[in-house]
C-alpha cells in the first residue's frame, strides 16, 4: 500500500493519491490532473474511483476532467448532488481497492454532504483517515460556508459537526493517522497547524475542538467565534464543482495567447479585461502598465486574486516574468478564474521598449519612514487584517484591511499622500495598485512592511498584544 500526500503550498491543500496492487485511488485532486494520471501511468496502475469529501469552495477540484480520463467514477459521501454522474454512497459503504478497503464515514457541518474515508489495510485494521474539512490539525472545519444550501445557521452547522467529530471521529483509535484536505493558510478554519498530517491521538490532546469535556454549546461558541468573512469566490467555487466546468485543456488554450504590446493594449481596450500583473512587488513598484493591478505569483496568489476579482467570469490580460506564463494560468483555474484571454509576450520590458505609456508607485524603505515622521505630520495605513494590526502597529496608523478594500475607499481623500505598509510588502503593493487605477497618486509603499518598520527600531510603535489572548 502507498500512501501520498500531493500538498499545494499557494492553496494550502492536500490532495491524496493511495495505491494498492495495481488500483489507485485519488482524493480531492487539483484542477491540473495529468500530475495524477502520470502517477498512476508510471507504477502500472489503473485509478479506480475519485473521492471528493465535500463540495469544495475554496479551489476548483480535478474530478470531472480525472474521471473521464481514467474512467473512474466520482464517488460523493450522502446528501451530495452533483449535476454530473457520480456514485452517492451511504453511510459506511465500503470500497475495495486492491487490498485495501475505504469506508465512508459521513461527517455532516462543514457541510452537510461532507464525508470522511477511513483506509482499512489488507487485515482490516484501521490505518488513515482521509478528514477533508471535517477536521484539520488543529482545527475544524467553519461552519458559515454551507448556510445557504443547507438552510441552516452557523449555529445549526456547529451542532451537526460536534456531533459528527464526536460520534464518528473521535470514537477511532488513537493510532489512526489524519489526513485533512488543507492545512495553515487555508480560509476554510482558523486556527490550522503548519503540520499537514497528525496521530488522531495527539489530536485528542492538542485541538482545541476535540477536548473530551467540552459540551455542545462550548464547541458551538468556540467555532463559530472570530470567523473572517469568507473570500467573495468561494460560492462561485461550490457551483463550479457542483454543476462541471471546462475541460483544463480549454483554459489553458485561451489564456495562452502570446501578444505583442499593440495587440495586448487592444485587447484590454476591446474587452475590459483586468490587466493582473503577477511579478514581485517591488519590480511592479519601479513600472506598470497603467491600470494594471498587482497579486505577486509568489505570495498566497489564488487566495487574493478570488478576494479581489469578484467575478470567476472576468476576463483577464497577464504580464508575468518571462516562462511563467503557464503557472499563472493554471492557478487562476484552479480557483475558477477561466477567462485569461492572453498575455503579454516578453514581458513588461517589451512594452517599455515599444514606447508604450508605464506608471510607477513611489517605495521606500523604513529608514526614510521615520526620517519623515519626524520631519512632519504623515497619514499611515496599515492594510494588514484587524488582528494584525490590534496585536502591534505604528502610532498614529489608521487600518483598512485589504480584505475589505472596497469599503475604506470613501475614507480616503484623493489629494492627500499615504504612506502604506502590511506585514512584509505582499499585500500593500495590491492595495497601492488598485487605488492608483482608482485615481490614487500620492501613494508611497513601505518596502519589507511592518516587519521592517519594527526592525528598523526607530519608528514608535504600541505595546505588543499577544495574537492568542485576542477576541
Amino acid at each position: 500500500m502507498k500512501i501520498e500526500q500531493i500538498y499545494t503550498g499557494c492553496l494550502a491543500q492536500g490532495a491524496y493519491y493511495i495505491e494498492s496492487e495495481g488500483e489507485a485511488v485519488v482524493i480531492d485532486p487539483l484542477r491540473e490532473v495529468e500530475p495524477y494520471l502520470q502517477k498512476a501511468e508510471k507504477a502500472g496502475a489503473k485509478i479506480k474511483y475519485v473521492f471528493e469529501t465535500h463540495f469544495h469552495a475554496d479551489f476548483v477540484s480535478g474530478h470531472v476532467d480525472l474521471s473521464k480520463q481514467a474512467g473512474a467514477p466520482i464517488v460523493y459521501g450522502p446528501n451530495a448532488n452533483p449535476t454530473f454522474d457520480a456514485i452517492i454512497a451511504e453511510d459506511g459503504q465500503e470500497f475495495k481497492v486492491g487490498k485495501v478497503t475505504f469506508k465512508v464515514l459521513h461527517t455532516p457541518g462543514h457541510t452537510m454532504e461532507s464525508t470522511c474515508y477511513l483506509l482499512k489495510d489488507e487485515s482490516g485494521k484501521n490505518v488513515a483517515l482521509f478528514s477533508g474539512d471535517t477536521l484539520f490539525i488543529g482545527d475544524v472545519g467553519r461552519p458559515d460556508l454551507a448556510q445557504k444550501a443547507a438552510s441552516m445557521t452557523q449555529e445549526d452547522l456547529a451542532g451537526t459537526l460536534f456531533d459528527s467529530l464526536r460520534n464518528k471521529v473521535m470514537t477511532l483509535a488513537d493510532d489512526i493517522i489524519v489526513y485533512p484536505a488543507h492545512g495553515a493558510g487555508s480560509a476554510c478554519g482558523k486556527n490550522m497547524s503548519k503540520e499537514t498530517s497528525d496521530t488522531l491521538g495527539n489530536q485528542k490532546k492538542t485541538n482545541y475542538a476535540l477536548r473530551a469535556n467540552m459540551t455542545r454549546e462550548e464547541f458551538i461558541k468556540e467555532v463559530t467565534d472570530g470567523l473572517a468573512t469568507p473570500p467573495a469566490y468561494f460560492p462561485l467555487n461550490v457551483m463550479l464543482n457542483k454543476q462541471g466546468y471546462e475541460s483544463i485543456t480549454e483554459v489553458m488554450q485561451r489564456g495562452n495567447q502570446a501578444l505583442s504590446p499593440d495587440a495586448f493594449e487592444a485587447a484590454a481596450n476591446e474587452t475590459g479585461a483586468v490587466i493582473l500583473d503577477t511579478r514581485d512587488p517591488q519590480t511592479f513598484a519601479k513600472g506598470f502598465i497603467p491600470n494594471s493591478i498587482n497579486i505577486g505569483i509568489d505570495g498566497s496568489f489564488a487566495p487574493w486574486v478570488g478576494a479581489l476579482i469578484p467575478d470567476i467570469k472576468q476576463q483577464i490580460l497577464l504580464v508575468t516574468d518571462e516562462g511563467r506564463e503557464e503557472e499563472v494560468i493554471t492557478r487562476l483555474a484552479r480557483v475558477g478564474y477561466d477567462y485569461t484571454i492572453g498575455y503579454l509576450k516578453g514581458g513588461f520590458n517589451v512594452w517599455k521598449e515599444a514606447g508604450k505609456e508605464v506608471d510607477q508607485i513611489n517605495s521606500i524603505d523604513a529608514t526614510e519612514l521615520a526620517q519623515k515622521l519626524k520631519e512632519e505630520k504623515i497619514k499611515v495605513l496599515d492594510v494588514r487584517k484587524p488582528g494584525e494590526y490590534i496585536s502591534e502597529h505604528v502610532d498614529g496608523a489608521l487600518n483598512l484591511p485589504l480584505d475589505n478594500i472596497n469599503d475604506h475607499l470613501a475614507q480616503l481623500d484623493k489629494d492627500h499622500s499615504y504612506f502604506v505598509h502590511c506585514a512584509g510588502g505582499y499585500r500593500s503593493m495590491i492595495f497601492n495598485s488598485i487605488l492608483k487605477a482608482r485615481g490614487f497618486d500620492n501613494l508611497v509603499d513601505i518596502k519589507g512592511g511592518f516587519k521592517a518598520i519594527k526592525d528598523a527600531g526607530s519608528i514608535p510603535v504600541s505595546d505588543y498584544v499577544c495574537p492568542s489572548t485576542l477576541k
